[in-house]
């Protein structure tokens, strides 16, 4: 894969071919290992380590900034809250899933077009359609609700409404694999998602330190919990 990433590059970047072309072409690039790999390779930045110490680092702050101004953020953010509220076991691992989850309101783009539940015994691709980029949680079918976040089995990546990264163990993982995938196919932000992944961009990976308004807003807030 170090051999070939100037021929994968120069295609990728010039033909811009669907995901699933590259895919095709490329299976060992949609590998967890390899995705990090190759976003070393185009950012000289370790995904993982980066991306998991920014979390470790704002996750606390973040839902702090929730708390304070939930009201403001509507029914979706009141049940995420709630849902954190009740956990009574690996609490912060469950923090750092919440601070995720909240990004799409607070930034108030499409929550639903980035990240979806489906009960386990339920077709997947019935419940990508529409997705650009994000996350799909699998949960346990006899839970009676795809809400009960204690249940998820696992993640999969969704890039152009397909699943291309399945049984991801939990949800920051997850985030991580699909937003390195996106600079490794040089993917575009789906507008509904612009935001999202700006912020992710510049506040969770410090890529390029210039924020729009609505980011650095965000993140000048953060900053005072």
């Amino acid at each position: 894969m170090e051999m070939t990433f100037s021929l994968r590059r120069k295609e990728i970047v010039m033909e811009e071919p669907l995901v699933l072309d590259v895919q095709r072409q490329w299976p060992a690039l949609f590998l967890p290992e390899q995705i990090s790999a190759e976003f070393f390779r185009i950012t000289q930045t370790h995904l993982m380590n980066r991306f998991f110490s920014s979390l470790d680092e704002y996750a606390p702050k973040i839902i702090r900034l929730y708390r304070a101004r939930a009201a403001l953020w509507g029914k979706d953010m009141k049940t995420l809250l709630e849902n954190l509220d009740d956990q009574t076991t690996e609490v912060l691992a469950h923090r750092k899933s919440a601070a995720l989850k909240g990004l799409p309101l607070i930034m108030r783009d499409e929550s639903k077009s980035f990240l979806r539940t489906c009960l386990d015994m339920q077709p997947r691709e019935n419940h990508v359609g529409g997705m650009k980029m994000g996350v799909l949680t699998i949960v346990e079918d006899d839970v009676g609700t795809v809400d009960s976040i204690p249940n998820a089995r696992f993640f999969t990546v969704v890039l152009e409404e397909q699943i291309v990264i399945d049984e991801v163990s939990d949800l920051p993982t997850a985030v991580a694999l699909l937003f390195g995938l996106v600079y490794a196919l040089n993917m575009a932000y789906p507008k509904e998602l612009k935001y999202t992944f700006e912020t992710i961009q510049k506040l969770f990976m410090c890529l390029d330190t210039k924020c729009s308004a609505r980011v650095q807003t965000f993140k000048n807030k953060m900053l005072m919990y």
